[in-house]
């Protein structure tokens, strides 16, 4: 009876290009990796799953890990500091007012 329908009958095999995600994530998207992500966002840890979060600005909070590997550890993880800003220890009024907080600063 298929030989009487015809090819026209059959389903049309579908180019990969037509179930492929078009848009990139936006911020709060789930993601695999950064390259799901808008421009300006980043692919991050959030609790047990990953989201697009945004990429941190001059001034904003940022973690510094002293061992390499550690980031894994986070639940929460922070995007990285924006292209030629480094995260670096936060300049305080005086010595004594030194804080360990981070924040994405100027080379």
């Amino acid at each position: 009876e298929l030989d009487d329908m015809g090819t026209d009958a059959l389903p049309q095999q579908m180019p990969a290009s037509a179930w492929l995600p078009t848009a990139k994530g936006e911020e709060g998207d789930f993601c695999l990796r950064s390259s799901d992500c808008a421009a300006g966002l980043c692919c991050a840890r959030h609790f047990w799953s990953k989201i697009c979060k945004p990429v941190l600005r001059e001034g904003q909070v940022c973690t510094r890990h002293r061992r390499k590997g550690t980031h894994g550890l986070e639940i929460f993880q922070r995007c990285q500091c924006a292209e030629g800003l480094s995260c670096r220890l936060q300049r305080e009024h005086s010595p004594a007012d030194a804080s360990r907080l981070h924040t994405c600063q100027r080379h």
